[in-house]
């Protein structure tokens, strides 16, 4: 039951997934309302401080959950060779625009030098830094990418539920029960 199956997700996986899209979710919306900001605002400081706590845990909560997905089956898809081929391509993408997009938002933060504090638990340091216009060029890959996984969000939300509303494939009964995806 914590581990994927050929027919369906494991606990582990399930939770990953609904954590990194509440997370996702949060984070955009978090993001859009704190650029708007004023200098004298109560959240001018706190906002940015929760969007990178936040974003630091998912890119944690990502690489462990790239890591499991290398080291647990993947259930088998259901539908057209196209449906499969589309939503193979579709998780890449998502995978791919995450990463992008918590390595901008690392490199925006830490362009000055200074580390991350996340929720004043620990920090994590500054690797890369001072490269002309860091701050600047990240932030237009991290708006861009953020805005183009929101995109690709809703398509895989919208599949989601063509799959179980439309051609009524258990996909998304198995994202959302473990014990659904060990019924025969």
């Amino acid at each position: 039951m914590w581990c994927n199956t050929r027919r369906g997700w494991g606990i582990v996986s399930i939770v990953l997934h609904w954590l990194s899209a509440v997370a996702i979710i949060g984070l955009f919306a978090l993001g859009w309302w704190m650029t708007d900001l004023g200098y004298y605002d109560s959240w001018y400081n706190l906002a940015p401080w929760w969007h990178r706590s936040v974003g630091l845990l998912l890119f944690a909560a990502t690489l462990l959950r790239l890591i499991w997905r290398v080291l647990n089956p993947t259930p088998a898809v259901p539908g057209s060779r196209f449906e499969r081929l589309g939503a193979a391509l579709g998780h890449v993408g998502l995978y791919v625009l995450l990463l992008v997009i918590l390595a901008s938002g690392y490199l925006i933060s830490t362009a000055d030098g200074r580390g991350i504090s996340v929720f004043d638990w620990f920090e994590v340091s500054a690797v890369l830094s001072d490269l002309p216009q860091q701050a600047t060029i990240a932030g237009t890959i991290h708006w861009y990418g953020a805005l183009c996984l929101m995109g690709l969000a809703t398509l895989h939300m919208l599949a989601a539920f063509k799959h179980h509303f439309i051609s009524r494939h258990d996909v998304l009964a198995r994202m959302l029960n473990p014990r659904f995806s060990r019924k025969s």
